[in-house]
C-alpha cells in the first residue's frame, strides 16, 4: 500500500523550516549543528511529510528456527595471522590483540618473528610459531561454540583460562605471566581532582558510589570480548556484595548503576577515541594502552581488579611435540631480550600491584556475563530500527551478507526490546513496524529480512528520517525506553535529503546511530559519511567486510541489544 505523504502547503513548510534552521546555532564537538529537541521534532515531522514511504505487509516466516551458536560465528580466518611460521613443527598461538596488532601493540609479533629465526628444534625438527590476532573473549567463544583448536592461548588475564575450564576445556598452564599489565580506572586530571576531593582514593567502590550519586560518568567495555570490561564488571559485583558477588543484592546494585552509566562501549578503541576528543572523562583502560596513547597524558591512571599478566596455556589435545615447542616459545618470551622489549612496549609497569579479590571462579565469570547482559540497560527496554540499504550497489555478496548476518545474529536481541525494519533505495519501505521482539515478531522479522530485494538509487537519509519518526512515535507509548538505530549500507547517499540537512535533527533527538559499512575503503566519501553519521551522538562505524560482518553484529548486539 502506497502512502504518499506529499503536502501542498509548500510556502508554510519552507517558512517553518527556514525559521528552525535560522535558530540552529548550537554545536557539539565543534563540528555538528544541533537543534533543540523541540526544534528537531518539528523538523522531523515536516521532512517526513515530504517523504514517500511504502508500508510492506510483513510475511510470517513459519520456518524460522533458533539459530545455533556456531552459525553466528564467521570463519576463524577473519581474525588475521600476523606472523606465519614455516617450521616442521608449527604451533598456532591465539594472542590477545594488545600484543598481536600493529605497532606499538606488536610485542608478541616481534618476539614470534625473532623466535622463528632462532633455530629452535624439537626432536631434530625445526620449530616455529604462527600468531593469530584475536581478542581473549572471541577465543573463548570460538573454542566453546565452534571448532577452533589453537595450540597455545595467550589471553589478557587468567579469567579466560578459568572460564575455558568451566566450559569443559582443560588448560595446561605454561606460564602465569609473559607480559605484565594491569587494568584500571582512567580519569581526566580535573575530574580526578574533583573526585578525590569529595570521595578520596580512586577505588572502584568509590567510583561506583560517585556514579550512582550522579557525580561521575564512568564508561566501560563489553565484558564478552574485552578483558578490561570483564575485569571491571566482576570487580563491580564484588564491590556491591563481597560475601556473594552474584547475589540478588549485587545484581540490583548493578542495575541501579546501569541506569546512570553511559552505554557500554563496543571496544576499548572506541573509549580511547572518545577520550582523546575530551568527550569521556572517566573510563576503564589497560595500563599498556594508556602508556601508548600520548593524547591521554592529562589523564590519571589507577589500577583496579585482577592483574592482566597474559598467562600462556596449551591443551590436552595438542601433541607432545607441539607442547614441547610451546614450552620453548614460553621460555623465549621470558628471556631478557623479550622482556626488555615488553618494557619498551608499555608492559611490566606497576609490578607492585597485586590482584584484588573478586570472589569468582570460572563459572562465576560466566554467570557475571549473563547478569550483565540482563541488566546492562538499567531495566529499560530498547527501541531500535534497522535501516537496510537495498540499492543497486548492494547486489550480490553485500545484500546476501546483510540478510544472513541479521538472521543469524538476531538471537542476541533481547525479547523485551522493540524492533523494526526499514529498507531503502529510490524510495523508503517500512518492512516491519516496531513491536516487542517476542517469538512471533522474531518470525515476522525473519520473513521481512528474507524478502529484502535490490532496487535502485540510495536515499539513505530519507530512510533515517522515517526510522527516527517510527522511534519517536513508539516512545510516546514507552516513555522510559532507550532508542538507537542501525544503518547497514555500502555507499553514500545519492537521492533525497543530504546528511547536512538531517544531522541537526539526529543531534537534537540524541539518538545514537550505529553504522555498518560494507567493503568500504578507509578514505572513501562513503566511509566519511557513515563515520560522521555515527559520530553525531557518539555511536560507532563498523567497517565490516562481508566475511566478518556476522562477528561484528554479534558483538554489537551483545553490547547494545
Amino acid at each position: 500500500m502506497k502512502n504518499n505523504k506529499r503536502i501542498a502547503a509548500g510556502v508554510l513548510s519552507l517558512a517553518m523550516l527556514a525559521g528552525i534552521a535560522a535558530g540552529c546555532t548550537k554545536y557539539e564537538s565543534g563540528t555538528e549543528k544541533v537543534y533543540s529537541y523541540d526544534e528537531a521534532i518539528k523538523e522531523l515531522n515536516a521532512f517526513n511529510d515530504k517523504i514517500s514511504t511504502n508500508e510492506v505487509k510483513p510475511q510470517l516466516d513459519i520456518y524460522n528456527t533458533d539459530t545455533s551458536a556456531s552459525a553466528t560465528l564467521a570463519d576463524i580466518n577473519t581474525f588475521p595471522l600476523t606472523v606465519e611460521g614455516d617450521g616442521s613443527i608449527d604451533i598456532e598461538v591465539a594472542a590477545a590483540t594488545e600484543f598481536s596488532s600493529d605497532a606499538p601493540d606488536d610485542w608478541m609479533n616481534i618476539v614470534a618473528e625473532n623466535f622463528n629465526k632462532s633455530g629452535a628444534t624439537v626432536n631434530g625438527k625445526s620449530v616455529s610459531v604462527t600468531i593469530r590476532k584475536i581478542t581473549s573473549g572471541e577465543v573463548l567463544t570460538y573454542m566453546t561454540e565452534g571448532d577452533y583448536k589453537p595450540d597455545v592461548y595467550a589471553p589478557s588475564s587468567e579469567a579466560w583460562g578459568q572460564m575455558l575450564s568451566a566450559k569443559g576445556i582443560d588448560t595446561i598452564e605454561l606460564a602465569d605471566r609473559i607480559a605484565g599489565n594491569t587494568a584500571g580506572v582512567l580519569m581526566e586530571q580535573s575530574t580526578y581532582d574533583t573526585f578525590t576531593e569529595k570521595y578520596g582514593e580512586v577505588t572502584l567502590e568509590n567510583v561506583l558510589n560517585a556514579s550512582i550519586a550522579g557525580d561521575l560518568t564512568f564508561a566501560y567495555t563489553n565484558p564478552y570480548t574485552s578483558s578490561t570490561g570483564l575485569n571491571i564488571l566482576t570487580a563491580m559485583l564484588y564491590a556491591f556484595d563481597k560475601d556473594n558477588p552474584l547475589s540478588e543484592k549485587a545484581q540490583q546494585k548493578l542495575l541501579d548503576y546501569q541506569k546512570q552509566s553511559p552505554p557500554v562501549a563496543y571496544t576499548t578503541g572506541v573509549l580511547r577515541d572518545q577520550a582523546t576528543k575530551g568527550i569521556i572523562k572517566a573510563m576503564v583502560m589497560e595500563e599498556q594502552a594508556y602508556h601508548n596513547t600520548p593524547e591521554l597524558k592529562n589523564y590519571v591512571y589507577t589500577p583496579a581488579g585482577i592483574r592482566h599478566d597474559h598467562p600462556l596455556y596449551t591443551f590436552d589435545y595438542v601433541s607432545s611435540e607441539k607442547q614441547e615447542a610451546a614450552k620453548l616459545f614460553k621460555d623465549y618470551c621470558l628471556n631478557s631480550e623479550s622482556q626488555s622489549l615488553a618494557d619498551k612496549k608499555g608492559f611490566n609497569l606497576h609490578d607492585d600491584y597485586k590482584s584484588q579479590p573478586n570472589g569468582l571462579d570460572g563459572a562465576g565469570y560466566l554467570s557475571a556475563q549473563k547478569i550483565w547482559k540482563q541488566s546492562k540497560d538499567g531495566g529499560q527496554p530498547i527501541i531500535a530500527v534497522f535501516v537496510a540499504d537495498i540499492s543497486g550497489s548492494m547486489a550480490g555478496s553485500p545484500i546476501n551478507s546483510l540478510k544472513e548476518s541479521l538472521l543469524s545474529t538476531s538471537k542476541y536481541i533481547s525479547s523485551d526490546n522493540y524492533i523494526g525494519l526499514v529498507s531503502y533505495a529510490d524510495n523508503v519501505h517500512i518492512n516491519l513496524p516496531l513491536n516487542v521482539f517476542d517469538e512471533e515478531h522474531r518470525a515476522y522479522f525473519s520473513g521481512a529480512v528474507k524478502a529484502l530485494d535490490i532496487e535502485g538509487s540510495t536515499a539513505t537519509y530519507d530512510a533515517v528520517l522515517v526510522a527516527l519518526k517510527m522511534m519517536i512515535d513508539k516512545k510516546e507509548e514507552i516513555p522510559n525506553a532507550k532508542m538507537m538505530m542501525f544503518v547497514l549500507s555500502d555507499g553514500e547517499q545519492n537521492r533525497g535529503y543530504s546528511l547536512d540537512r538531517v544531522a541537526p535533527i539526529i543531534g537534537g533527538l540524541k539518538i545514537p546511530v550505529y553504522t555498518i559499512g560494507y567493503n568500504l575503503s578507509n578514505d572513501s566519501q562513503a566511509t566519511k559519511e557513515l563515520k560522521r553519521l555515527s559520530g553525531i551522538n557518539e555511536a560507532t562505524l563498523i567497517n565490516a567486510t562481508s566475511d566478518d560482518l556476522i562477528n561484528q553484529l554479534r558483538n554489537l548486539f551483545n553490547v547494545q541489544l
